[in-house]
């Protein structure tokens, strides 16, 4: 069992430094990063100018799971709190769960910004210097053996800004942020001096791919990545000077800022693009990725405009190229570190990645960590296109827990302080919970496939280290459990879709579920009482996943030519799943000993008060 009394020792040390301002910076320097640079381009080939009713939705969605941390961030500042506050609510099973789909989404953003930095800077690395960092083939830009050692060391940069330490890299990250917030206003701002309403209009219309597309564009596009920012506010919680208020302004007030920067790039992108130019027919939507400007979307509109001014600042773009998503990068190779760092803590991971420097005061092993982790993805995704909709689903299933978790702490514990607290709760903690799997399910079946069989790694990796370490479970029966089944599972998943696709869909998905239920029930039967609570309050999120990933082969986003459950009606099944899986979710939260020994000393006269 994890040392409860670790957690408020070692949160302690870390250096609370940041003030509100760094705070709000750090979100807005993590959503400023690749995700507008790229996003502009893919997005609108999913689906054409629409795409700007998706940032609008993307916001709103967004803000929802913002406004359901801020509480829970408020009332329990700490460092990884994202990671963390599973456990505290749910338990160890779920916690682990959750953290390892984090982990997963955390070491791949870390490695896609490094891949944007390179990528942006490819051809002019090429110009002046003859070296190739990317080749183009029939799978479209892949860095070359070069490109590969020089992301490399740029995520070894990022790790040098971490470990300085949290003073400085708060410094530091608000300079980069202003340089990140100035670049793209003045990017729009420009781009509107060639602003062509008809590309709004004719070729195909506003929608030419259909309504559906826009919530795809969702998931698979860059958008919801671009957005994800928002959660530092709540991980670098634990390091902030006023944490009771600075939270809430950092998680809600980034979404907002961006929000607004990221629909008028988007809009002046669209009236910017010159189908010449870009080498595809007028109306070739779904060309756009494979046009000329697909590499540099925004430097390629500026030059194409023949404005001496345009081009001009198209240098400074190439620059912000490297600095918006090296800022995002250093910021989640830190964030990154504090979930291992918070899974430490938990007994999730060995207890090293719990140390925090003593001169940096800073978990610099769990950087380390992330930071060979990261360099290990440019092998079998030398792309950022090829990563961004798996970073993105990884990360939303760790949003799961945020409407939960927030209705269990008012259930359990109503008389702790809430310096920030969610009215209206009862509408948007569901609102919120749907965010994220509506999310997830738009993320489509091609996504899903990777994404199922990498997080549901976790529970064999439970078995074997978690379980045991914590007392839920004999050492010898839960290893030999967690073996089985892993080897099982990754068979399963080589003659499944990612692998030879040997079975019908439904066969394959049949056989994993049945995989899932003997692992579980048999986990379940050599558990201890209080590992069993922890497994039953973990159940509603594998059987969301499991339940999303069937209705997105037969939905409007799946392998189907002509789909079972076309658009709406597919969403419509997905949020029904949503909503049972949230109140299911609420009703299994409980008190962990974990929790009742974070929660501070205070009452609340009140009680909980009507959300």
């Amino acid at each position: 069992m994890a040392e409860i009394h670790d957690f408020e020792r070692n949160d302690s040390k870390l250096r609370r430094d940041l003030s509100v301002q760094q705070l709000l910076f750090i979100s807005i320097g993590s959503i400023i990063g690749s995700g507008w640079l790229f996003a502009v381009l893919s997005a609108g080939a999913v689906a054409g100018p629409a795409v700007i009713v998706s940032w609008v939705l993307t916001a709103i969605l967004i803000s929802f799971l913002a406004l359901n941390y801020a509480e829970t961030g408020s009332m329990l500042p700490r460092s990884g709190g994202v990671a963390r506050y599973p456990y505290l609510t749910h338990g160890g099973y779920l916690g682990f769960l959750l953290s390892w789909s984090m982990l997963l989404g955390g070491v791949t953003t870390v490695a896609i910004e490094a891949l944007a930095v390179v990528q942006y800077a490819a051809g002019y690395v090429a110009t002046w210097t003859g070296v190739e960092l990317t080749a183009q083939g029939d799978d479209g830009s892949t860095l070359t053996g070069t490109g590969r050692v020089v992301s490399v060391v740029v995520m070894l940069l990022f790790f040098c800004v971490n470990v300085f330490g949290v003073r400085f890299f708060g410094k530091f990250n608000q300079w980069v942020s202003w340089w990140k917030l100035i670049v793209p206003v003045l990017t729009f701002v420009l781009l509107f001096a060639v602003f062509d309403g008809s590309n709004f209009t004719g070729q195909g219309g506003f929608a030419p791919q259909g309504w559906g597309a826009v919530f795809n564009a969702i998931a698979v596009s860059g958008i919801v990545f671009a957005f994800q920012g928002f959660r530092e506010g709540v991980n670098f919680g634990g390091e902030a000077r006023n944490p009771q208020r600075d939270i809430f302004i950092a998680t809600v007030g980034s979404v907002a800022i961006c929000a607004v920067i990221f629909v008028l790039l988007q809009v002046a992108f669209i009236g910017a693009l010159d189908w010449g130019s870009l080498g595809i027919a007028p109306g070739d939507w779904a060309g756009l990725e494979g046009s000329r400007w697909a590499d540099q979307p925004l430097y390629s509109a500026l030059e194409s405009t023949g404005i001496a001014l345009l081009g001009a600042f198209g240098v400074f773009l190439l620059i912000d190229a490297a600095i918006s998503p090296a800022g995002t990068g250093w910021i989640y190779l830190g964030d990154t570190a504090r979930t291992l760092y918070g899974m430490a803590l938990h007994g999730s991971m060995p207890k090293a990645f719990a140390r925090i420097g003593e001169r940096t005061r800073v978990p610099w092993l769990g950087m380390v960590a992330c930071l060979v982790a990261g360099c290990a993805f440019f092998l079998p995704f030398p792309g950022w296109y090829k990563l961004i909709g798996y970073t993105s689903s990884t990360a939303v299933i760790t949003y799961l827990a945020a409407a939960p978790q927030l209705q269990v702490m008012r259930r359990v514990a109503p008389g702790a302080p809430r310096p920030f607290f969610l009215r209206g709760s009862k509408v948007l903690s569901p609102l919120g919970f749907l965010a994220a799997s509506m999310i997830l399910y738009w993320s489509g079946y091609e996504v899903l496939q990777g994404v199922v069989a990498t997080v549901l790694v976790a529970l064999p990796i439970y078995a074997l280290h978690q379980g045991p370490r914590q007392g839920r479970m004999p050492l010898a029966a839960a290893g030999w459990l967690g073996g089985v089944f892993g080897v099982v599972w990754i068979a399963t998943q080589v003659i499944g879709p990612l692998g030879t696709d040997s079975l019908p869909f439904l066969g394959f998905w049949l056989l994993s579920t049945a995989e899932v239920l003997g692992f579980t029930w048999l986990l379940w039967r050599m558990s201890t009482l209080e590992g069993r609570r922890e497994i039953r309050a973990a159940n509603w999120a594998v059987a969301l996943t499991l339940a999303l990933y069937l209705v997105s082969y037969y939905g409007a986003y799946g392998a189907v030519a002509e789909p079972l459950l076309p658009f709406p009606w597919d969403s419509a099944v997905a949020a029904v799943l949503g909503l049972i899986a949230h109140y299911w979710a609420v009703g299994s939260g409980y008190s962990t000993q974990e929790l009742l020994a974070s929660l501070p000393a205070a009452d609340d006269p009140e009680g909980v008060r009507n959300g």
